[in-house]
């Protein structure tokens, strides 16, 4: 078992699972089917909480009370959180921009930008994943959320998975909208990609967002995979960064919702933690103690040794090497089948032959 979902929060942990996958593919339905929902998700919503991000900065610089106390500050203040944020929201616009050909979108040049954004955005992921290594190599660390972290080889091998994972992207230029213009689709990322990208992402929420990873590590992968393998076959990526996106709306204004406090406690029954806790929230409370008045002023990079307050890395490491075995097999695979075939496998289809493929290249609009 990788989370400590059971006892008397269980309920209360699954059901609030279900709702979230549930919530996030209806939002992505209600982006990916109209402009209108496309506009109000990725640019209105953004636009909205921009300025409330900024008004808390300022805030913050002034001392008032109000935007220290905010949740945001205190616990999503780290520069990931808004990195992904805002990478995830651009890579929805250059979709819409695709799949509606509105300007530079309908041009062949842009057809790439699908694969700069996923890039960009798994590169942010390995940063985090090796800043864990650095910080926290075989012991504890504070994050600036004030997060509880422990760093070692299995962040070395998840992002090195990260890395491969981005060469396992094939067929860059071949991005279409779809017929009934409600996706834009890359029909040679096909399941196979989709599996290792799982696998890999679960992997890095898992070591570098220990206390969100029930939700955005279980839910937030499953509802794009289940849309795209269900009835928006090709439009995986989309689906993706709409979700993604949308989730890292929620999550930046109401962390509280799946996060613990500083010090250990839960404020709603549905917050999870993984087994790398060994004692769940009483960890957490052992590892402030530990971390003294320096964990106490959140001092970014504070430590504790593992013979003071116990670790179970052992779920990480499982995860983190079987995301880094399957992302270097799909990259042999993809690597023999393009000497077979004497062909380029950046600029022309891979999965050719699979079920998958036809049935996403069938929806393309190809004119």
């Amino acid at each position: 078992m990788f989370f400590q979902v059971y006892g008397a929060n269980a309920l209360a942990q699954w059901g609030m699972l279900i709702v979230v996958l549930l919530g996030l593919i209806l939002l992505n339905e209600f982006a990916r089917r109209t402009k209108l929902g496309g506009i109000i998700s990725f640019l209105v919503v953004p636009l909205a909480l921009t300025v409330y991000f900024i008004a808390i900065a300022v805030g913050v610089r002034n001392g008032a009370q109000w935007a220290l106390n905010n949740q945001t500050h205190v616990y999503m203040q780290g520069w990931f959180h808004y990195a992904k944020l805002y990478a995830a929201t651009a890579g929805c616009i250059g979709f819409m921009m695709i799949k509606y050909k509105w300007g530079i979108g309908a041009k062949h040049w842009f057809k790439p930008f699908p694969f700069i954004i996923v890039a960009i955005n798994i590169l942010i992921a390995c940063a985090s994943d090796f800043e864990s290594a650095i910080y926290g190599w075989n012991k504890w660390w504070l994050t600036s959320e004030g997060v509880w972290q422990f760093g070692g080889w299995h962040n070395v091998m998840n992002g090195t998975a990260g890395l491969l994972n981005i060469f396992c992207m094939t067929a860059w230029w071949n991005v279409y909208a779809s017929k009934d213009k409600k996706d834009m689709i890359w029909a040679d990322m096909t399941w196979v990609y989709i599996v290792i990208y799982d696998i890999w992402n679960f992997a890095y929420t898992y070591n570098c967002l220990p206390t969100h990873s029930w939700y955005c590590g279980i839910a937030l992968l499953l509802a794009p995979t289940v849309a795209a393998l269900l009835w928006n076959r090709g439009g995986w990526i989309q689906n993706r960064a709409n979700t993604l996106a949308l989730w890292c709306m929620f999550a930046q204004v109401f962390p509280l919702f799946q996060e613990t406090f500083k010090d250990g406690r839960q404020w709603f029954p549905w917050a999870t933690l993984p087994v790398l806790y060994p004692e769940g929230v009483g960890t957490i409370e052992k590892l402030y103690a530990a971390g003294g008045q320096a964990a106490a002023d959140g001092i970014v990079g504070t430590t504790v040794d593992p013979s003071i307050v116990a670790a179970n890395p052992k779920a990480m490491l499982f995860i983190s090497a079987l995301a880094l075995i399957v992302n270097i097999v799909a990259l042999a695979y993809i690597i023999c089948v393009s000497k077979k075939r004497h062909i380029n496998p950046y600029k022309e289809d891979v999965f050719v032959n699979q079920k998958y493929y036809k049935d996403a290249m069938a929806r393309a609009d190809l004119s």
